[in-house]
């Protein structure tokens, strides 16, 4: 298939892209569905192709995603890196294995936070590796990404009802006192994200809120493991848009990236203030409706 991407078409699913990659409504879904709905068929027909100009394209709004979280967490990032500086040093009189007992009362704060950020990120990494292009072969479609969005609605709003039954009493953790066992579930979450309609940051979200975190927390661990996952994802498939399958593309591939991290840091800098005070509902009516609405669509 020849690649064939307008202007408009990269700033529309940039700014797509950057907002629902962290919105827990599935920028995958949206990537496949919102294109079938305005009639862009060039788009929709390459989506679930082994190979495609459309995947590689998404591959660099990822990038961009990733380079706006960096930028609104860029302060909490060196304080996880200066803490492993910090361990280092101090790994050379407990000795090496004091970089891997989080229970080591002497261990970093920050640098325990970082390798729970690396522990949870084993999971999604392995399953992208295996699953990635035989998921996005067989459900990249605007009806089962329909589906799969409603599905991602259920899952918000049983995560959210399974919270408050945990009782106003309950005990809750935090980010500093997550066990590696946690960090491992949460961070496996996020393999859900692989299914379009499923939401990566939802799906972490709703796994942090049963673990025992409140909203806040768990959302800031759900943005802090997308990082690096989002980023080395499209990093490693980047050299795909220097060959063939980006020919045609990669101009408008690099203004759908700057399009997509700006959202990502808007997006992410209104959803950090929003689980302060409030819930997953919204998101989850929001994809059960919409998603109901799709299917019948594309049905």
């Amino acid at each position: 298939m020849i690649a064939s991407l307008t202007y408009l078409q990269a700033v529309v699913m940039g700014l797509l892209q950057g907002v629902t990659e962290l919105f827990p409504v599935s920028s995958l879904g949206h990537s496949v569905l919102l294109p079938g709905l305005l009639g862009w068929h060039n788009l929709v027909s390459s989506q679930a192709q082994a190979e495609s100009f459309f995947l590689v394209f998404l591959v660099g709004l990822h990038v961009g995603t990733a380079c706006g979280l960096i930028v609104y967490y860029r302060a909490t990032w060196f304080k996880l890196f200066r803490g492993l500086l910090v361990q280092l040093r101090s790994s050379r009189d407990e000795g090496v294995s004091s970089l891997w007992r989080l229970s080591n009362a002497t261990m970093d704060h920050d640098y325990r936070l970082l390798l729970l950020l690396v522990i949870g990120s084993i999971p999604v990494g392995l399953a992208g590796v295996v699953l990635d292009k035989p998921l996005r072969e067989l459900f990249a479609k605007p009806l089962a990404a329909a589906i799969f969005l409603v599905l991602n609605g259920v899952i918000l709003l049983v995560g959210e009802r399974m919270r408050r039954h945990r009782g106003r009493h309950a005990r809750y953790e935090t980010i500093a006192t997550l066990n590696a066992r946690n960090a491992f579930t949460i961070g496996a979450a996020q393999s859900l994200g692989l299914l379009a309609g499923i939401s990566r940051s939802g799906a972490t979200m709703v796994a942090g809120l049963t673990r025992g975190l409140d909203h806040e927390d768990a959302a800031n661990f759900s943005f802090l493991l997308a990082t690096p996952v989002i980023l080395l994802a499209g990093l490693y498939k980047l050299p795909s848009l220097m060959g063939h399958l980006g020919h045609g593309v990669r101009t408008q591939t690099a203004v759908g990236a700057v399009c997509a991290g700006v959202a990502a840091y808007v997006a992410v800098r209104f959803l950090t203030r929003w689980f302060t005070t409030k819930t997953l509902n919204p998101f989850g009516i929001y994809c059960v409706v919409v998603g109901i609405a799709f299917t019948v669509h594309f049905a």
